[in-house]
C-alpha cells in the first residue's frame, strides 16, 4: 500500500511510515544541515523493505537523524547515530526521547574518527549522506570498506549531488538500486552482489 507524502512543515521533520508514522520532529538550525526528503525516504525504504525488519543500522552523518529514526520506526532491531555536530547531536538527543526510541544510539564525534575506534558493533544497512560540499564520500566508502564493520551483504546507502562525479567505490561494493530527485542522487549498494542497476 503506497505511503501518501506529505510536505513537512517548515523547521520540522515528518516520520513517513512505521509506528512512528506521521510524527513531528524538530530539525536543529545548524550549518549545511539537509534532511532527505520525505519522498526519496520512501523510496529508498521501498528498497530496503525485504531487509530491514531486525536490521543493524549505522547512520554515520546522522544530522537530524531522518534515515536512522525512518529505520528505527519500520522495524530496524537498533540504529547507531554518528554527528559531530553538537548543536545537531542535542536536537536528535531530544527526538529520540520524545519518541523513546531504546534501540537508538548516539555518538557525537566525526565519522572518520567513529570508523578508526575499536567498535563492537556489526552493521546490515549504512545510511551516507555527507554534506555535499565537503567532497568526502569516496573516502568514507574506503574508510568504511577497510572498518571490519559490515556484516555480510550489509547494504550501503548513499546520497550525492546529482551532477558530481561518481564516486569511486570499494571493489566488492555493487550498486543494485539508483536514482535522482531534483539535485539528488541517490543509491542502494550492496557488498559482495553482482552489479545489477535498476
Amino acid at each position: 500500500m503506497a505511503t501518501s507524502i506529505r510536505k513537512s512543515p517548515p523547521g520540522r521533520l515528518r516520520i513517513v511510515a512505521g509506528k512512528w508514522r506521521s510524527r513531528l520532529l524538530e530539525i536543529a538550525t545548524a550549518p549545511g544541515l539537509r534532511p532527505t526528503s520525505e519522498r526519496i525516504r520512501e523510496t529508498l525504504f521501498n528498497w530496503l523493505a525485504p531487509s530491514i525488519h531486525g536490521a543493524h543500522c549505522l547512520d554515520l552523518f546522522a544530522g537530524t537523524g531522518a534515515l536512522g529514526l525512518e529505520a528505527l520506526s519500520r522495524g530496524a532491531a537498533e540504529t547507531v547515530f554518528v554527528e559531530k555536530s553538537a548543536v545537531a547531536v542535542k536536537t536528535l538527543r531530544n527526538n529520540i526521547a520524545t519518541l523513546n526510541a531504546t534501540a537508538a544510539l548516539v555518538y557525537n564525534t566525526d565519522a572518520f574518527k567513529y570508523l578508526s575506534g575499536t567498535r563492537p558493533d556489526k552493521f546490515d544497512i549504512v545510511f551516507l549522506d555527507p554534506p555535499f560540499a565537503a567532497d568526502m564520500l569516496g573516502d568514507v566508502c574506503r574508510v568504511l570498506s577497510e572498518a571490519s564493520i559490515l556484516n555480510v551483504n550489509a547494504q550501503i546507502y548513499i546520497e550525492e549531488e546529482r551532477d558530481s562525479p561518481a564516486v569511486e567505490l570499494p571493489a566488492d561494493w555493487n550498486v543494485i538500486k539508483s536514482k535522482h530527485a531534483g539535485n539528488v542522487r541517490y543509491s542502494l549498494l550492496r557488498v559482495g552482489d553482482q552489479n545489477q542497476r535498476s
